[in-house]
Protein backbone atom coordinates (compact mmCIF):
# COMPACT_ATOMS: atom_id res chain seq x y z
CA UNK A 1 0.00 0.00 0.00
CA UNK A 2 1.39 3.38 -1.03
CA UNK A 3 -0.18 5.80 1.44
CA UNK A 4 0.61 8.86 -0.65
CA UNK A 5 -0.79 7.41 -3.87
CA UNK A 6 -3.96 6.46 -1.98
CA UNK A 7 -4.55 9.95 -0.60
CA UNK A 8 -3.49 11.68 -3.81
CA UNK A 9 -6.27 9.73 -5.48
CA UNK A 10 -8.71 10.78 -2.74
CA UNK A 11 -7.78 14.45 -3.04
CA UNK A 12 -8.18 14.25 -6.83
CA UNK A 13 -11.55 12.55 -6.37
CA UNK A 14 -12.65 15.37 -4.06
CA UNK A 15 -11.61 17.91 -6.71
CA UNK A 16 -13.55 15.98 -9.34
CA UNK A 17 -16.69 16.06 -7.19
CA UNK A 18 -16.30 19.81 -6.73
CA UNK A 19 -16.09 20.19 -10.50
CA UNK A 20 -19.13 17.97 -11.06
CA UNK A 21 -21.33 20.17 -8.91
CA UNK A 22 -19.98 23.38 -10.38
CA UNK A 23 -18.05 24.57 -7.33
CA UNK A 24 -14.75 24.32 -9.21
CA UNK A 25 -13.77 24.87 -12.83
CA UNK A 26 -13.59 21.73 -14.94
CA UNK A 27 -10.42 20.61 -16.73
CA UNK A 28 -7.93 21.95 -14.20
CA UNK A 29 -4.34 20.72 -14.49
CA UNK A 30 -3.88 18.37 -11.53
CA UNK A 31 -0.31 17.45 -12.47
CA UNK A 32 1.18 19.74 -9.82
CA UNK A 33 -1.04 18.53 -6.98
CA UNK A 34 0.96 16.48 -4.48
CA UNK A 35 0.33 14.77 -1.17
CA UNK A 36 3.38 14.52 1.05
CA UNK A 37 4.32 14.16 4.72
CA UNK A 38 3.85 17.19 6.91
CA UNK A 39 7.08 18.88 7.93
CA UNK A 40 6.03 18.72 11.58
CA UNK A 41 4.18 15.66 12.90
CA UNK A 42 2.27 17.98 15.24
CA UNK A 43 0.48 19.37 12.18
CA UNK A 44 -0.92 16.03 11.05
CA UNK A 45 0.10 13.08 8.91
CA UNK A 46 -0.19 14.38 5.35
CA UNK A 47 -0.25 17.71 3.56
CA UNK A 48 -1.47 18.71 0.10
CA UNK A 49 -0.75 21.80 -1.98
CA UNK A 50 -3.93 21.34 -4.08
CA UNK A 51 -5.49 24.69 -3.19
CA UNK A 52 -2.20 26.56 -3.60
CA UNK A 53 -1.45 25.33 -7.12
CA UNK A 54 -5.03 25.35 -8.47
CA UNK A 55 -6.46 28.60 -7.07
CA UNK A 56 -5.18 30.95 -9.78
CA UNK A 57 -6.35 28.68 -12.61
CA UNK A 58 -9.71 28.25 -10.85
CA UNK A 59 -10.15 32.01 -10.40
CA UNK A 60 -10.31 32.00 -6.63
CA UNK A 61 -7.99 32.46 -3.65
CA UNK A 62 -6.13 29.50 -2.09
CA UNK A 63 -7.75 29.60 1.34
CA UNK A 64 -11.23 29.72 -0.13
CA UNK A 65 -10.46 26.74 -2.35
CA UNK A 66 -8.82 24.96 0.58
CA UNK A 67 -12.03 25.37 2.56
CA UNK A 68 -14.06 23.74 -0.24
CA UNK A 69 -11.61 20.84 -0.44
CA UNK A 70 -11.67 20.34 3.33
CA UNK A 71 -15.48 20.25 3.31
CA UNK A 72 -15.40 17.64 0.53
CA UNK A 73 -12.87 15.50 2.41
CA UNK A 74 -14.94 15.66 5.61
CA UNK A 75 -17.00 12.70 4.38
CA UNK A 76 -13.89 10.48 4.26
CA UNK A 77 -14.08 8.27 7.36
CA UNK A 78 -10.32 7.62 7.30
CA UNK A 79 -9.54 11.30 7.84
CA UNK A 80 -9.85 12.47 11.45
CA UNK A 81 -9.20 16.14 10.81
CA UNK A 82 -8.45 18.61 8.03
CA UNK A 83 -6.74 21.90 8.76
CA UNK A 84 -5.86 24.87 6.56
CA UNK A 85 -2.36 26.15 7.22
CA UNK A 86 -0.66 29.35 6.11
CA UNK A 87 -1.77 30.69 2.73
CA UNK A 88 -3.71 27.56 1.81
CA UNK A 89 -1.92 24.30 2.49
CA UNK A 90 -4.17 21.53 3.80
CA UNK A 91 -2.99 19.23 6.59
CA UNK A 92 -4.68 15.86 7.06
CA UNK A 93 -4.73 13.77 10.22
CA UNK A 94 -5.58 10.11 9.57
CA UNK A 95 -7.22 7.41 11.65
CA UNK A 96 -4.59 5.29 13.48
CA UNK A 97 -6.04 2.20 11.77
CA UNK A 98 -4.57 3.43 8.46
CA UNK A 99 -1.03 3.06 9.77
CA UNK A 100 -1.86 -0.25 11.41
CA UNK A 101 -3.00 -1.52 8.02
CA UNK A 102 0.19 -0.26 6.36
CA UNK A 103 2.33 -1.97 8.99
CA UNK A 104 0.42 -5.20 8.39
CA UNK A 105 1.01 -4.95 4.65
CA UNK A 106 4.72 -4.36 5.26
CA UNK A 107 4.90 -7.45 7.48
CA UNK A 108 3.16 -9.57 4.86
CA UNK A 109 5.20 -8.25 1.93
CA UNK A 110 8.58 -8.55 3.63
CA UNK A 111 11.41 -7.69 1.23
CA UNK A 112 8.88 -6.91 -1.52
CA UNK A 113 7.34 -4.06 0.45
CA UNK A 114 7.68 -0.91 -1.62
CA UNK A 115 8.45 -2.78 -4.85
CA UNK A 116 6.71 -1.28 -7.89
CA UNK A 117 4.77 -3.30 -10.47
CA UNK A 118 6.87 -4.12 -13.52
CA UNK A 119 6.63 -1.59 -16.35
CA UNK A 120 7.97 -2.98 -19.65
CA UNK A 121 8.03 0.50 -21.20
CA UNK A 122 9.89 2.73 -21.38
CA UNK A 123 13.12 0.76 -21.55
CA UNK A 124 15.81 2.58 -19.60
CA UNK A 125 19.51 2.33 -20.37
CA UNK A 126 21.87 3.20 -17.53
CA UNK A 127 25.46 3.54 -18.75
CA UNK A 128 28.06 3.81 -16.04
CA UNK A 129 31.74 3.33 -15.31
CA UNK A 130 32.85 3.18 -19.00
CA UNK A 131 36.45 3.73 -17.86
CA UNK A 132 39.04 3.67 -20.63
CA UNK A 133 40.49 0.11 -20.77
CA UNK A 134 44.00 1.37 -20.19
CA UNK A 135 44.57 0.37 -16.57
CA UNK A 136 42.96 -0.38 -13.23
CA UNK A 137 40.05 1.69 -12.02
CA UNK A 138 40.65 4.40 -9.45
CA UNK A 139 38.42 5.50 -6.59
CA UNK A 140 36.65 8.10 -8.75
CA UNK A 141 35.57 5.32 -11.11
CA UNK A 142 34.26 3.51 -8.03
CA UNK A 143 31.94 6.37 -7.18
CA UNK A 144 30.44 6.32 -10.66
CA UNK A 145 30.18 2.53 -10.53
CA UNK A 146 28.32 2.53 -7.21
CA UNK A 147 26.10 5.45 -8.17
CA UNK A 148 25.14 3.90 -11.51
CA UNK A 149 24.60 0.44 -10.09
CA UNK A 150 22.54 1.72 -7.16
CA UNK A 151 20.48 3.89 -9.51
CA UNK A 152 19.80 0.85 -11.71
CA UNK A 153 18.78 -1.06 -8.56
CA UNK A 154 16.38 1.72 -7.51
CA UNK A 155 14.82 1.87 -10.96
CA UNK A 156 14.43 -1.92 -11.11
CA UNK A 157 12.92 -2.05 -7.61
CA UNK A 158 10.48 0.68 -8.61
CA UNK A 159 9.40 -1.60 -11.46
CA UNK A 160 11.23 -0.12 -14.43
CA UNK A 161 12.74 -2.11 -17.29
CA UNK A 162 16.45 -1.38 -16.90
CA UNK A 163 19.61 -2.38 -18.75
CA UNK A 164 23.07 -1.76 -17.26
CA UNK A 165 25.67 -0.87 -19.87
CA UNK A 166 29.43 -0.28 -20.07
CA UNK A 167 30.82 1.59 -23.09
CA UNK A 168 34.30 0.31 -23.93
CA UNK A 169 36.38 3.19 -25.35
CA UNK A 170 38.50 0.91 -27.52
CA UNK A 171 38.75 3.00 -30.70
CA UNK A 172 40.82 6.04 -29.73
CA UNK A 173 44.52 6.85 -29.64
CA UNK A 174 44.73 5.86 -25.97
CA UNK A 175 44.38 2.15 -26.79
CA UNK A 176 47.26 2.39 -29.23
CA UNK A 177 49.34 3.85 -26.39
CA UNK A 178 48.14 0.91 -24.29
CA UNK A 179 49.31 -1.52 -27.01
CA UNK A 180 52.76 0.06 -27.18
CA UNK A 181 53.01 -0.09 -23.39
CA UNK A 182 52.02 -3.76 -23.44
CA UNK A 183 54.55 -4.46 -26.20
CA UNK A 184 57.27 -3.09 -23.93
CA UNK A 185 56.14 -5.54 -21.23
CA UNK A 186 56.14 -8.29 -23.86
CA UNK A 187 59.80 -7.57 -24.56
CA UNK A 188 60.42 -7.63 -20.82
CA UNK A 189 58.70 -11.02 -20.56
CA UNK A 190 61.12 -12.32 -23.21
CA UNK A 191 64.05 -11.38 -20.97
CA UNK A 192 64.91 -7.90 -22.22
CA UNK A 193 65.82 -5.24 -19.67
CA UNK A 194 63.49 -2.37 -20.50
CA UNK A 195 64.64 0.11 -17.85
CA UNK A 196 62.45 3.06 -16.92
CA UNK A 197 59.11 3.25 -18.75
CA UNK A 198 59.37 6.03 -21.38
CA UNK A 199 57.23 9.11 -20.89
CA UNK A 200 53.91 8.84 -22.68
CA UNK A 201 53.46 5.12 -22.01
CA UNK A 202 51.54 3.56 -19.12
CA UNK A 203 53.98 2.83 -16.28
CA UNK A 204 51.92 0.61 -13.95
CA UNK A 205 52.88 -3.00 -13.34
CA UNK A 206 49.36 -4.16 -14.25
CA UNK A 207 50.58 -4.69 -17.84
CA UNK A 208 53.22 -7.23 -16.81
CA UNK A 209 50.70 -10.08 -17.06
CA UNK A 210 49.63 -8.90 -20.53
CA UNK A 211 53.25 -9.01 -21.67
CA UNK A 212 53.57 -12.54 -20.28
CA UNK A 213 50.39 -13.62 -22.10
CA UNK A 214 51.78 -12.28 -25.37
CA UNK A 215 55.12 -14.00 -24.85
CA UNK A 216 53.42 -17.30 -24.13
CA UNK A 217 51.18 -17.04 -27.21
CA UNK A 218 53.70 -15.69 -29.74
CA UNK A 219 57.17 -16.43 -28.42
CA UNK A 220 59.55 -13.88 -29.95
CA UNK A 221 57.72 -13.82 -33.32
CA UNK A 222 56.30 -10.33 -32.80
CA UNK A 223 59.76 -8.80 -32.48
CA UNK A 224 60.42 -9.26 -36.18
CA UNK A 225 57.15 -7.65 -37.26
CA UNK A 226 56.70 -3.95 -38.01
CA UNK A 227 54.43 -1.97 -35.68
CA UNK A 228 51.66 -1.89 -38.28
CA UNK A 229 51.41 -5.69 -37.96
CA UNK A 230 51.94 -6.28 -34.25
CA UNK A 231 49.92 -3.28 -33.02
CA UNK A 232 46.44 -4.71 -33.82
CA UNK A 233 47.35 -8.07 -32.25
CA UNK A 234 48.81 -6.55 -29.10
CA UNK A 235 45.99 -4.01 -28.82
CA UNK A 236 43.32 -6.74 -28.83
CA UNK A 237 45.15 -8.79 -26.18
CA UNK A 238 45.81 -5.72 -24.04
CA UNK A 239 42.18 -4.56 -24.18
CA UNK A 240 40.97 -8.06 -23.30
CA UNK A 241 43.39 -8.16 -20.38
CA UNK A 242 42.37 -4.73 -19.11
CA UNK A 243 38.65 -5.48 -19.44
CA UNK A 244 39.10 -8.77 -17.57
CA UNK A 245 40.79 -6.82 -14.77
CA UNK A 246 38.06 -4.17 -14.79
CA UNK A 247 35.30 -6.80 -14.71
CA UNK A 248 37.04 -8.50 -11.81
CA UNK A 249 37.32 -5.23 -9.89
CA UNK A 250 33.67 -4.43 -10.58
CA UNK A 251 32.63 -7.89 -9.42
CA UNK A 252 34.49 -7.27 -6.15
CA UNK A 253 32.28 -4.20 -5.80
CA UNK A 254 29.14 -6.20 -6.62
CA UNK A 255 28.70 -4.48 -9.99
CA UNK A 256 27.67 -6.62 -12.97
CA UNK A 257 26.72 -5.08 -16.31
CA UNK A 258 24.24 -6.55 -18.76
CA UNK A 259 25.97 -5.13 -21.83
CA UNK A 260 29.56 -4.27 -22.72
CA UNK A 261 29.37 -2.15 -25.87
CA UNK A 262 32.51 -1.66 -27.98
CA UNK A 263 33.22 1.72 -29.54
CA UNK A 264 35.14 -0.06 -32.31
CA UNK A 265 31.94 -1.88 -33.30
CA UNK A 266 30.59 1.48 -34.53
CA UNK A 267 33.41 1.95 -37.04
CA UNK A 268 34.36 0.28 -40.31
CA UNK A 269 37.01 -1.96 -38.78
CA UNK A 270 37.14 -5.67 -38.04
CA UNK A 271 34.39 -6.27 -40.59
CA UNK A 272 31.89 -3.90 -38.95
CA UNK A 273 29.53 -1.60 -40.78
CA UNK A 274 30.30 2.10 -40.35
CA UNK A 275 27.56 3.13 -37.93
CA UNK A 276 29.14 6.57 -37.49
CA UNK A 277 28.94 7.29 -41.23
CA UNK A 278 25.36 6.02 -41.23
CA UNK A 279 24.49 8.38 -38.37
CA UNK A 280 26.10 11.35 -40.09
CA UNK A 281 24.26 10.52 -43.32
CA UNK A 282 20.96 10.38 -41.46
CA UNK A 283 21.58 13.78 -39.86
CA UNK A 284 22.73 15.25 -43.17
CA UNK A 285 19.55 14.04 -44.88
CA UNK A 286 17.60 16.11 -42.32
CA UNK A 287 19.81 19.17 -42.92
CA UNK A 288 21.40 18.84 -39.49
CA UNK A 289 24.95 18.62 -40.89
CA UNK A 290 26.58 21.46 -42.79
CA UNK A 291 29.98 22.87 -43.75
CA UNK A 292 30.93 26.05 -41.90
CA UNK A 293 33.31 27.86 -39.57
CA UNK A 294 33.17 28.24 -35.81
CA UNK A 295 34.17 31.29 -33.79
CA UNK A 296 36.95 30.68 -31.24
CA UNK A 297 35.67 29.61 -27.81
CA UNK A 298 35.19 32.40 -25.30
CA UNK A 299 37.44 32.27 -22.29
CA UNK A 300 38.20 28.56 -22.43
CA UNK A 301 40.07 26.07 -24.54
CA UNK A 302 38.00 23.78 -26.73
CA UNK A 303 40.00 20.92 -28.20
CA UNK A 304 37.46 20.47 -31.00
CA UNK A 305 37.88 24.02 -32.32
CA UNK A 306 39.93 24.66 -35.45
CA UNK A 307 40.03 27.87 -37.49
CA UNK A 308 38.91 26.27 -40.75
CA UNK A 309 35.81 25.21 -42.58
CA UNK A 310 34.48 22.12 -40.86
CA UNK A 311 31.71 19.57 -41.00
CA UNK A 312 29.37 20.66 -38.21
CA UNK A 313 26.31 19.33 -36.42
CA UNK A 314 23.54 21.89 -35.79
CA UNK A 315 23.69 21.42 -32.03
CA UNK A 316 22.31 24.91 -31.34
CA UNK A 317 19.04 23.84 -32.95
CA UNK A 318 18.61 21.45 -30.01
CA UNK A 319 19.70 23.64 -27.11
CA UNK A 320 23.52 23.65 -27.25
CA UNK A 321 25.58 26.84 -27.12
CA UNK A 322 27.44 26.34 -30.42
CA UNK A 323 27.39 23.93 -33.34
CA UNK A 324 29.84 21.05 -33.02
CA UNK A 325 32.46 19.50 -35.34
CA UNK A 326 32.03 15.85 -36.24
CA UNK A 327 35.08 15.40 -38.49
CA UNK A 328 38.72 16.21 -37.75
CA UNK A 329 40.99 17.92 -40.26
CA UNK A 330 42.32 14.52 -41.38
CA UNK A 331 38.79 13.33 -42.13
CA UNK A 332 38.55 11.00 -39.13
CA UNK A 333 35.63 11.19 -36.74
CA UNK A 334 35.67 13.34 -33.63
CA UNK A 335 34.90 11.69 -30.31
CA UNK A 336 31.57 13.49 -30.46
CA UNK A 337 30.66 11.83 -33.77
CA UNK A 338 31.34 8.41 -32.24
CA UNK A 339 29.25 9.30 -29.19
CA UNK A 340 26.34 10.45 -31.36
CA UNK A 341 26.38 7.11 -33.18
CA UNK A 342 26.60 5.26 -29.86
CA UNK A 343 23.54 6.98 -28.43
CA UNK A 344 21.69 6.45 -31.69
CA UNK A 345 22.48 2.75 -31.21
CA UNK A 346 20.88 2.87 -27.77
CA UNK A 347 17.73 4.32 -29.28
CA UNK A 348 17.58 1.76 -32.10
CA UNK A 349 17.91 -0.95 -29.44
CA UNK A 350 14.69 0.32 -27.91
CA UNK A 351 15.91 2.65 -25.17
CA UNK A 352 13.91 5.87 -25.14
CA UNK A 353 15.28 6.87 -21.74
CA UNK A 354 19.04 7.04 -21.36
CA UNK A 355 21.01 7.84 -18.23
CA UNK A 356 24.76 8.42 -18.48
CA UNK A 357 26.94 8.56 -15.37
CA UNK A 358 30.05 10.67 -15.99
CA UNK A 359 32.89 12.18 -14.03
CA UNK A 360 32.58 15.84 -13.09
CA UNK A 361 35.31 16.78 -15.59
CA UNK A 362 32.86 16.02 -18.42
CA UNK A 363 30.37 18.70 -17.37
CA UNK A 364 31.03 20.79 -20.46
CA UNK A 365 30.02 17.88 -22.68
CA UNK A 366 26.49 17.48 -21.34
CA UNK A 367 24.53 20.00 -23.45
CA UNK A 368 25.99 18.86 -26.75
CA UNK A 369 25.24 15.21 -25.98
CA UNK A 370 21.68 15.98 -24.94
CA UNK A 371 21.28 17.99 -28.15
CA UNK A 372 22.57 15.04 -30.15
CA UNK A 373 20.12 12.62 -28.52
CA UNK A 374 17.21 14.94 -29.32
CA UNK A 375 18.38 15.07 -32.93
CA UNK A 376 19.03 11.37 -33.60
CA UNK A 377 15.81 10.29 -31.87
CA UNK A 378 13.59 12.94 -33.40
CA UNK A 379 12.74 14.12 -29.91
CA UNK A 380 11.48 10.67 -28.88
CA UNK A 381 14.49 9.92 -26.71
CA UNK A 382 15.77 11.68 -23.60
CA UNK A 383 19.22 11.74 -22.01
CA UNK A 384 19.88 12.54 -18.35
CA UNK A 385 23.54 12.93 -17.44
CA UNK A 386 24.51 12.47 -13.80
CA UNK A 387 27.90 13.92 -12.92
CA UNK A 388 29.83 12.38 -10.03
CA UNK A 389 32.15 14.77 -8.26
CA UNK A 390 35.64 13.91 -7.05
CA UNK A 391 36.46 11.54 -4.22
CA UNK A 392 39.12 12.68 -1.76
CA UNK A 393 40.72 9.59 -0.26
CA UNK A 394 41.84 10.12 3.34
CA UNK A 395 43.30 8.11 6.19
CA UNK A 396 42.58 9.65 9.59
CA UNK A 397 42.08 12.99 7.88
CA UNK A 398 45.31 12.88 5.84
CA UNK A 399 45.05 12.65 2.04
CA UNK A 400 46.18 9.40 0.41
CA UNK A 401 47.59 9.78 -3.10
CA UNK A 402 49.89 7.02 -4.30
CA UNK A 403 49.60 3.36 -5.20
CA UNK A 404 52.25 0.71 -5.77
CA UNK A 405 50.03 -1.06 -8.25
CA UNK A 406 49.16 1.80 -10.59
CA UNK A 407 52.17 3.99 -10.09
CA UNK A 408 50.35 7.27 -9.56
CA UNK A 409 46.90 6.75 -8.01
CA UNK A 410 45.13 4.54 -5.49
CA UNK A 411 43.20 1.81 -7.27
CA UNK A 412 39.60 0.96 -6.51
CA UNK A 413 40.54 -2.65 -5.79
CA UNK A 414 43.04 -1.59 -3.13
CA UNK A 415 40.29 0.34 -1.35
CA UNK A 416 37.80 -2.55 -1.59
CA UNK A 417 40.40 -4.98 -0.26
CA UNK A 418 41.17 -2.68 2.69
CA UNK A 419 37.71 -1.64 3.88
CA UNK A 420 35.30 -4.07 2.18
CA UNK A 421 32.56 -3.80 -0.42
CA UNK A 422 29.83 -2.66 1.96
CA UNK A 423 31.73 0.34 3.28
CA UNK A 424 32.68 1.45 -0.24
CA UNK A 425 29.19 1.06 -1.64
CA UNK A 426 27.27 2.70 1.19
CA UNK A 427 29.60 5.65 1.63
CA UNK A 428 29.73 6.32 -2.12
CA UNK A 429 26.00 7.11 -2.10
CA UNK A 430 25.79 8.60 1.37
CA UNK A 431 26.44 11.94 -0.25
CA UNK A 432 24.70 13.42 -3.29
CA UNK A 433 26.59 12.67 -6.50
CA UNK A 434 27.22 16.34 -7.36
CA UNK A 435 29.04 17.02 -4.06
CA UNK A 436 32.70 16.20 -3.42
CA UNK A 437 33.08 13.13 -1.22
CA UNK A 438 35.67 12.71 1.53
CA UNK A 439 36.27 8.98 1.98
CA UNK A 440 38.30 8.23 5.10
CA UNK A 441 39.69 4.69 5.09
CA UNK A 442 39.96 4.68 8.88
CA UNK A 443 36.53 6.13 9.65
CA UNK A 444 34.52 3.78 7.40
CA UNK A 445 35.61 0.69 9.36
CA UNK A 446 34.91 2.11 12.81
CA UNK A 447 32.24 0.30 14.80
CA UNK A 448 30.50 3.41 16.05
CA UNK A 449 27.37 5.42 15.40
CA UNK A 450 29.56 7.94 13.57
CA UNK A 451 30.13 5.35 10.82
CA UNK A 452 26.89 5.34 8.76
CA UNK A 453 27.28 1.90 7.17
CA UNK A 454 28.00 0.25 10.53
CA UNK A 455 25.10 2.14 12.14
CA UNK A 456 22.58 0.86 9.57
CA UNK A 457 23.90 -2.70 9.45
CA UNK A 458 23.94 -2.82 13.25
CA UNK A 459 20.25 -1.85 13.32
CA UNK A 460 19.46 -4.81 11.05
CA UNK A 461 21.57 -7.12 13.21
CA UNK A 462 19.74 -5.86 16.31
CA UNK A 463 16.43 -6.76 14.67
CA UNK A 464 17.74 -10.27 14.05
CA UNK A 465 18.94 -10.56 17.65
CA UNK A 466 15.44 -9.68 18.90
CA UNK A 467 14.05 -12.69 17.03
CA UNK A 468 16.71 -14.94 18.58
CA UNK A 469 15.66 -13.67 22.02
CA UNK A 470 12.00 -14.28 21.17
CA UNK A 471 12.70 -17.91 20.18
CA UNK A 472 14.38 -18.46 23.54
CA UNK A 473 11.55 -16.81 25.48
CA UNK A 474 8.70 -18.38 23.48
CA UNK A 475 9.96 -21.57 21.76
CA UNK A 476 6.49 -22.31 20.37
CA UNK A 477 5.99 -18.86 18.81
CA UNK A 478 5.10 -18.88 15.11
CA UNK A 479 7.32 -16.23 13.56
CA UNK A 480 6.12 -16.59 10.00
CA UNK A 481 5.15 -13.27 8.34
CA UNK A 482 1.59 -14.52 7.80
CA UNK A 483 1.19 -15.26 11.50
CA UNK A 484 2.91 -12.06 12.66
CA UNK A 485 0.59 -10.00 10.45
CA UNK A 486 -2.31 -11.31 12.58
CA UNK A 487 -0.89 -9.76 15.77
CA UNK A 488 -2.79 -6.96 17.49
CA UNK A 489 -0.81 -4.11 15.96
CA UNK A 490 -3.10 -1.54 17.59
CA UNK A 491 -1.09 -2.21 20.78
CA UNK A 492 1.73 -0.12 19.30
CA UNK A 493 0.80 3.27 20.72
CA UNK A 494 4.08 4.81 21.87
CA UNK A 495 5.01 7.98 20.02
CA UNK A 496 8.40 6.54 18.98
CA UNK A 497 6.77 3.38 17.62
CA UNK A 498 4.18 5.34 15.68
CA UNK A 499 6.92 7.59 14.27
CA UNK A 500 8.75 4.55 12.91
CA UNK A 501 5.53 3.10 11.47
CA UNK A 502 5.02 6.39 9.62
CA UNK A 503 8.58 6.14 8.29
CA UNK A 504 7.81 2.64 7.02
CA UNK A 505 4.68 4.04 5.36
CA UNK A 506 6.89 6.54 3.52
CA UNK A 507 9.27 3.89 2.10
CA UNK A 508 7.35 3.17 -1.15
CA UNK A 509 7.08 6.90 -1.85
CA UNK A 510 10.80 7.37 -1.22
CA UNK A 511 11.65 4.56 -3.66
CA UNK A 512 9.37 6.04 -6.30
CA UNK A 513 10.83 9.52 -5.80
CA UNK A 514 14.44 8.28 -5.89
CA UNK A 515 13.73 6.45 -9.16
CA UNK A 516 11.98 9.46 -10.70
CA UNK A 517 14.72 11.93 -9.69
CA UNK A 518 17.57 9.48 -10.44
CA UNK A 519 18.88 10.00 -6.88
CA UNK A 520 19.95 6.76 -5.16
CA UNK A 521 21.41 8.70 -2.23
CA UNK A 522 17.82 9.06 -0.98
CA UNK A 523 17.83 5.34 -0.18
CA UNK A 524 20.99 5.59 1.91
CA UNK A 525 19.64 8.63 3.75
CA UNK A 526 16.32 6.87 4.42
CA UNK A 527 17.75 3.67 5.91
CA UNK A 528 20.16 5.69 8.03
CA UNK A 529 17.27 7.74 9.42
CA UNK A 530 15.24 4.59 10.04
CA UNK A 531 18.21 2.95 11.78
CA UNK A 532 18.65 6.01 13.99
CA UNK A 533 14.98 5.95 15.01
CA UNK A 534 15.14 2.23 15.74
CA UNK A 535 18.30 2.55 17.87
CA UNK A 536 16.59 5.33 19.83
CA UNK A 537 13.55 3.12 20.45
CA UNK A 538 15.83 0.28 21.57
CA UNK A 539 17.49 2.61 24.09
CA UNK A 540 14.09 3.87 25.24
CA UNK A 541 13.18 0.30 26.12
CA UNK A 542 16.03 0.15 28.62
CA UNK A 543 14.25 2.75 30.76
CA UNK A 544 10.69 1.72 29.91
CA UNK A 545 10.23 -2.06 30.28
CA UNK A 546 6.76 -1.88 28.69
CA UNK A 547 8.47 -0.89 25.41
CA UNK A 548 10.83 -3.85 25.29
CA UNK A 549 10.41 -5.96 22.19
CA UNK A 550 10.37 -9.28 24.06
CA UNK A 551 8.35 -9.40 27.28
CA UNK A 552 8.14 -12.86 28.81
CA UNK A 553 5.11 -11.86 30.87
CA UNK A 554 3.14 -10.40 27.97
CA UNK A 555 2.89 -12.64 24.93
CA UNK A 556 0.45 -10.39 23.02
CA UNK A 557 2.63 -7.27 23.20
CA UNK A 558 5.63 -9.39 22.23
CA UNK A 559 3.80 -10.65 19.14
CA UNK A 560 2.85 -7.11 18.13
CA UNK A 561 6.36 -5.80 18.60
CA UNK A 562 7.92 -8.73 16.76
CA UNK A 563 5.69 -7.90 13.79
CA UNK A 564 6.87 -4.31 14.08
CA UNK A 565 10.54 -5.39 14.22
CA UNK A 566 10.01 -7.69 11.24
CA UNK A 567 8.76 -4.72 9.20
CA UNK A 568 11.71 -2.57 10.28
CA UNK A 569 14.15 -5.36 9.43
CA UNK A 570 12.54 -5.89 6.01
CA UNK A 571 12.74 -2.22 5.08
CA UNK A 572 16.35 -1.97 6.28
CA UNK A 573 17.28 -5.10 4.32
CA UNK A 574 15.42 -3.87 1.26
CA UNK A 575 17.11 -0.48 1.30
CA UNK A 576 20.52 -2.03 1.88
CA UNK A 577 19.93 -4.43 -1.02
CA UNK A 578 19.07 -1.51 -3.31
CA UNK A 579 22.35 0.07 -2.23
CA UNK A 580 24.12 -3.22 -2.91
CA UNK A 581 25.07 -3.64 0.76
CA UNK A 582 24.74 -6.76 2.91
CA UNK A 583 22.20 -6.94 5.74
CA UNK A 584 24.03 -9.00 8.42
CA UNK A 585 22.23 -11.07 11.03
CA UNK A 586 25.10 -10.59 13.49
CA UNK A 587 27.95 -8.10 13.89
CA UNK A 588 31.04 -9.02 15.85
Amino acid sequence: MNLFETYSARVNAALARLSERGALSAGLNLGRVVVEPTRDAAHGDLATNAAMVLAKEAGTNPRALAQLICEELASDATIVKTEIAGPGFINLTLQPEIFTAILKSAVEAGLDYGRGAFKPEPKINVEYVSANPTGPMHVGHGRGAVFGDSLANVLAFAGHNVAREYYINDAGAQVDVLARSAFLRYREALGETIGEIPEGLYPGDYLVSVGQTLAKAHGDALLAKPESEWLPLVRAVAIDGMMAMIRDDLAALGVVHDVFFSERSLQKVDGNLDAVAETIADLRARDLIYEGRLPPPKGQKDEDWEDREQTLFRATQFGDDVDRPILKSDGSYTYFANDIAYHRSKFTRGFTEMIDVWGADHGGYVKRMQAAVKAVTGGAGALDVKLCQLVRLLRNGEQVRMSKRSGDFVTLREVIDEVGRDAVRFMMIFRKNDATLDFDLAKVVEQSKDNPVFYVQYAHARCASIFRQAREAFPDLDLSPAKMAQADLAMLTDEAEIGIVKMIAAYPRMIEGAALAHEPHRVAFFVHELASAFHSLWNKGKDSPQLRFVNQTDRKSTEARLAFVHAVRSVLASGLAVAGVAAPEEMR
